[in-house]
């Protein structure tokens, strides 16, 4: 994938039409498609504040899309980034929700009644490892930074190990610090690798500290995939559809504006949403995803793909067929996906 593909609209044309109909008319939106439906059987939508800068489509939609779509109440439960967030997903707490496949997957797996909507982008995950740490393959034996188990980190690992043929439950030593003393750890050299997110993929290249083994942004087959996908509560979904669909344009087309204006996007989050994040690295990191690109991956295929290897490491019972059939549901991505043409 190339990364002009974001770069193709002008930034005076994208201001412009943002200024006079909301983003309406950006990348060839028809302007009168959400005038075109029935309104939202309700006027209310909450989505997760996670710590995950990653997903900055989300806060980047309340702006003046979310309200364009004919919400009058929108708002932002504070979750942990965790598989927590799957829970006030799946109890009704908040109605969407993004983050990490893998752990989407195994949320579905547990029963919660959850269902993936879209991919939202790839690339927020670079493995960082030692002078010993060369390849995938080379974390045999080796300590792993991971901040614990079943964390998207752990479990994003684990496919990539089973990928190339290691088996994480035996293969691979797994440390399970908090960040901070992770990063500390990688740093004095007392642990061999450390699966970063960002900002710390930022950070760790800004301080010289180990160097980039997996870049996901850029390194097949993971470049290939969407990493973070967007998942709603599947009672919401069942009943407003018209709220759905219309949730779920606006962050997509949130997508689009954070590959336009990553600077007004960095500035954003760290005034508004991460104050403690260093704008500098918040800036890296929406410039380096790839956000404007939701249309060239296929969700169905993450889904299938990491659920064959999360279920082969025993992470999941569920085949990738039962996740697909009874967790999953495109028909808003697909429609989107031909009216939001770029």
């Amino acid at each position: 994938m190339n990364r002009e593909k974001d770069k193709r609209w002008s930034r005076r044309g994208f201001l412009s039409t943002l200024a006079l109909a909301g983003a309406g008319s950006l990348l060839k939106w028809p302007t009168d498609s959400p005038a075109a439906e029935p309104p939202p059987e309700t006027t209310r939508v909450r989505l997760i504040r996670s710590p995950d800068i990653c997903l900055a489509p989300l806060y980047m939609a309340e702006e003046q899309l979310l309200y364009g779509e004919g919400f009058t109440d929108v708002q932002y439960v504070q979750g942990t980034g965790g598989q927590d967030d799957i829970k006030l997903a799946a109890n009704g707490v908040t109605d969407f929700i993004g983050g990490f496949v893998g752990r989407h997957l195994a949320g579905l797996d547990a029963g919660d009644p959850i269902v993936i909507l879209s991919g939202l982008h790839i690339g927020c995950f670079e493995l960082f490892g030692n002078q010993r740490v060369r390849s995938i393959r080379d974390l045999k034996g080796k300590q792993v930074a991971v901040t614990r188990q079943t964390s998207g980190r752990h479990i994003f690992l684990s496919v990539m190990a089973a990928h190339v043929g290691l088996d994480p439950r035996k293969d691979i030593n797994w440390v399970t610090d908090p960040v901070d003393k992770s990063i500390q750890l990688f740093a004095d050299g007392k642990i061999d690798a450390f699966m970063a997110f960002p900002p710390e993929p930022q950070e760790l290249r800004a301080k010289k500290i180990g160097h980039v083994v997996v870049n996901t942004a850029l390194d097949r087959p993971w470049s290939e995939y969407f990493c973070c996908m967007i998942v709603a509560n599947q009672e919401f979904v069942r009943k407003h559809p018209v709220a759905t669909k219309r949730a779920l344009r606006a962050i997509l087309k949130a997508n689009s504006i954070c590959a336009l204006e990553p600077a007004r996007s960095a500035r954003t989050l760290v005034d508004k949403w991460y104050p403690a994040t260093n704008y500098d690295y918040a800036l890296q990191t929406i410039r380096e995803i790839p956000y404007g690109q939701w249309r060239d991956y296929d969700p169905e295929d993450t889904v299938r793909f990491d659920a064959l290897r999360m279920n082969e490491v025993g992470m999941i019972k569920s085949s990738p067929q039962k996740i697909i059939s009874q967790g999953t549901d495109w028909r808003f991505w697909r429609e989107l996906k031909k009216e939001l043409k770029a």
